[in-house]
């Protein structure tokens, strides 16, 4: 029997967002027999420094500090030392910084194969990070996307080779993120109704056309609420606009949690308004915890909201659109129940971290090439 394979998974730290989350699924979601996984990364503490602790998996930190300083070279022998020291056959980073520092790296290692992530649309980088991962595109072996849009994406926009991109979707720990009947979170425990979103607080999310929505049909039912929840840049201007659209005191705003399946199940309809979007582990975890889904048709949302079927979807940064679709799920109680446990069915169905280990194993098989004995 072949003994497991080396491989080294990167990210630039191991905090809270969805790309670290997924890192650290993959990680944990591999069969160990087929693969021996190492994780690499820039800063070593975070909320997913225990899950990878306790799962045993070794996590190593190049110490890079900015992609201007000697620390860049420094990072890099590291790295190469490692790869050579452990036998690493793979190394994929999942992140922007950690692709355009470890692609190259890899690429200097003989008998590795490098495996680059796409997981938002790359305007949102322009610029310099634009330029870097359309140089890592041709330095990689193969491109790893989390939904059919960014595969388009990265077909025709970028000219990137189709037998080089490879799709495996995010996955969920569906043990975490099911519903569970009981009481809502005490900020919102006293509402009839309660709409929401929990996202990072950025630009592209247009969680303004949100509120503007709500403030169109906050006075369909008597009691209802918007939580939003995340941190970031937009929240200041968000709460300032709440004020001005006289809906702030409708409105709960609460800092991004560890808890978010239980903030899920305060929710009755989570509304994603992004104006861009790949595949969004918040929609994911909302549908998966019972959640109407209503969201922009943008990007992966398509492919996770069957319109009308299970969720509701809306042109980006349409008001009118949006208001028009709360009205109906506010209004109709069993046509959004029914949107939502078809939701809740169609993300048990196919959105596992087990699913998304087999997929990852799958990639990772076909791209390593058979070992010689020497190299076992």
């Amino acid at each position: 029997m072949a003994s497991p394979v080396p491989i080294l998974l990167m990210i630039r730290e191991l905090g809270l967002g969805g790309t670290e989350r997924q890192l650290s699924a993959v990680a944990r979601s591999l069969d160990p027999s087929k693969f021996t996984v190492h994780i690499g990364c820039f800063q070593d503490q975070g909320l997913r420094r225990q899950e990878l602790d306790q799962a045993g998996i070794p996590i190593v930190r190049f110490p890079v500090r900015s992609f201007r300083s000697p620390s860049l070279f420094t990072g890099a022998l590291e790295m190469r030392r490692y790869i050579r020291e452990h036998g690493i056959r793979l190394v994929h980073p999942f992140d922007y910084p950690a692709i355009a520092f470890g692609i190259p790296v890899a690429r200097t290692c003989s008998n590795v194969v490098a495996v680059s992530s796409q997981r938002y649309h790359r305007s949102l980088r322009p610029g310099w990070p634009h330029h870097m991962q359309r140089v890592t595109d041709r330095l990689a072996d193969a491109v790893v996307v989390n939904c059919e849009y960014l595969a388009r994406h990265l077909r025709e926009e970028e000219h990137v080779p189709a037998e080089r991109i490879h799709l495996c979707y995010n996955g969920l720990d569906l043990d975490i993120f099911r519903p569970i009947p009981g009481p809502r979170r005490p900020e919102v425990a006293e509402a009839s109704l309660v709409i929401g979103v929990v996202c990072a607080l950025r630009p592209e999310k247009d969680l303004s056309t949100l509120l503007t929505a709500f403030a169109r049909v906050r006075n369909l039912r008597a009691g209802m609420k918007l939580l939003i929840v995340g941190d970031g840049i937009c929240k200041s201007d968000l709460q300032e606009q709440a004020k001005i659209l006289s809906i702030f005191d409708d409105c709960v705003f609460l800092p991004a949690k560890a808890e978010v399946a239980e903030l899920l199940r305060s929710i009755d309809i989570f509304v994603l308004p992004s104006l861009s979007e790949a595949l969004s582990n918040s929609l994911m975890e909302a549908m998966a915890c019972g959640c109407c889904a209503v969201a922009s048709r943008t990007g992966g949302n398509v492919e996770l909201v069957a319109d009308g079927r299970t969720g509701w979807l809306f042109e980006p940064g349409n008001v009118t659109e949006l208001a028009q679709v709360l009205e109906n799920v506010i209004e109709h109680d069993a046509r959004r129940k029914d949107a939502a446990e078809e939701g809740q069915q169609f993300l048990q169905e196919g959105f596992s971290f087990a699913a998304m280990g087999r997929r990852m194993e799958e990639i990772y098989s076909a791209l390593l090439p058979p070992r010689t004995t020497q190299q076992a």
